[in-house]
């Protein structure tokens, strides 16, 4: 598969870290992309921290204290239009789900997971019998003492042979929108947001990946370049700790959204995994409806998805010109939105009663004008689509503002009549950096912000 604008680091493997501290002359440079770095393998989480939020917040004002992170201005530049993008699957999958000499279960399907049981001697009945220990029951278990009722052979079997967690416990939850950081061993973290809502439904948020590749440049994450893929025992249980921790405080976990950190299609084999273990009607039985993948928009790995997985897809759309998305989102330079969406028009005439939800992130003076609604409506003609109108969250280092409440309600209303169905997402754990576009740690050595087109400076307030 083919990925955009890519930054990636190394983590520690008894190695120095790749810098990407770099000195660029002012004319076109082309950027570095770093491979994946060979070594890496599968860890365990250090106990992991939950950060409890406030159950109400400002919806604009808030106060952020300056970390290391922004000590130093980071690089600008330019990069040129015929920029050839690397080829994603030169990424390692992590698609071998071993942990030391034994096996993750949670990364498994239930075909495998049967399969894997039955290998060693025990009956398909018995793999069931583990599976809803597992996944369902309300038991969600995460060690040996909590399997109840199965065969003492085959418990024996599971402690030498199976390892049926990829992350540590957590610290007691409280009310409102959580923040959830695990710990990795590698001394990489992955954070996970639960967020509950006064209608009934409380969505988990997961991540995909440590980091992210693409460098959109209104999301935080991005600022950290791409460190490595989750495993698929490591996104799932994401799932399986907001429910078990959680659902006694913030009732059922019932929507799953890969919106956390990471592009989801850039880790497609994982995903697919990982979102094919969530909808199991024996496991944690999410309806598919309910859980939504979302990309930037790599298209090519967005086909397959909407051939293999019977789960929502959301495309973060965030501009309506090629000028404005190649700035914001340097995917675009690899797939343009006119490719994008013509795409999404023809995959969709074969799928019945399913609507993409277009994401777009409002930018005060960037991509919230009257024209910009105007164009929106074309461009989504054909599709069957939702549309997610999105408060932008404000963080270190960020050069943009989000949009005013009048503004957002300007721009619905052009939307809805103009035919669109569109809701507006305001900001939820913006004081805890929770919220959309705010996840991650990027530390000292940052991926670059590209440079501004002239026509936005003014918006941005950096003169001409």
């Amino acid at each position: 598969m083919e990925t955009g604008y890519m930054w990636m680091r190394r983590v520690r493997f008894g190695v120095n870290p790749l810098s990407l501290a770099m000195a660029y002359s002012s004319s076109a440079t082309t950027l570095p992309c770093f491979p994946p770095h060979p070594l890496f393998s599968f860890t365990c989480f250090k106990p992991p921290h939950l950060i409890s939020l406030p159950s109400s917040y400002g919806p604009r004002s808030i106060s952020i204290s300056t970390p290391s992170c922004c000590s130093s201005a980071s690089s600008l530049l330019s990069l040129p239009e015929n920029h050839d993008f690397p080829d994603g699957e030169r990424g390692q999958t992590y698609t071998h789900l071993s942990k030391g000499s034994k096996v993750l279960l949670k990364g498994l399907n239930y075909a495998e997971f049967q399969e894997w049981v039955q290998s060693h001697g025990f009956r398909p009945g018995q793999a069931l019998m583990l599976w809803k220990r597992l996944y369902g029951d309300n038991i969600w278990a995460h060690d040996i003492d909590e399997l109840k009722g199965l065969n003492k052979d085959f418990k024996k079997m599971l402690s030498e042979h199976a390892e049926l967690r990829a992350l540590k416990d957590i610290l007691t939850a409280s009310d409102g929108t959580r923040k959830i950081l695990f710990a990795l061993d590698d001394g990489l973290v992955i954070e996970t947001v639960v967020i509950p809502c006064d209608r009934g439904r409380t969505t988990v948020c997961v991540s995909s990946q440590v980091g992210c590749a693409m460098n959109c440049q209104f999301c935080y994450t991005g600022r950290m370049g791409l460190r490595r893929h989750l495993t698929a025992a490591e996104i799932v249980e994401q799932a399986v700790y907001a429910r078990r921790l959680l659902t006694g405080d913030v009732g059922s976990i019932t929507n799953v959204v890969f919106m956390g950190m990471g592009e989801p299609f850039h880790n497609i084999e994982n995903v697919i995994r990982a979102a094919d273990i969530m909808v199991d009607e024996q496991g944690l039985h999410f309806s598919p409806r309910k859980v939504t993948v979302s990309t930037s928009g790599l298209v090519p790995q967005l086909k397959r998805f909407l051939h293999e997985s019977k789960c929502a897809l959301a495309v973060s759309l965030n501009a309506t010109t090629d000028e404005v998305r190649n700035w914001i989102m340097p995917i675009n330079r690899k797939y343009k939105l006119s490719f994008l969406l013509e795409t999404l028009r023809e995959e969709l005439k074969f799928k019945n009663n399913y609507k993409v939800l277009f994401e777009y992130v409002m930018l005060a003076g960037i991509n919230d004008s009257i024209e910009d609604a105007k164009r929106l409506i074309d461009l989504v003609k054909g599709i069957p689509c939702k549309i997610n109108l999105i408060s932008f969250n404000p963080h270190c280092g960020s050069r943009f503002r989000p949009s005013n409440d009048e503004k957002m309600i300007e721009f619905r209303n052009i939307l809805a009549e103009g035919g669109c169905i569109v809701f507006m997402r305001f900001s939820r754990g913006d004081d805890q950096m929770a919220a959309c576009g705010q996840l991650g740690n990027p530390g000292s050595s940052q991926a670059p912000l590209l440079r501004v087109p002239e026509q936005f400076r003014v918006a941005l307030n950096l003169g001409v």
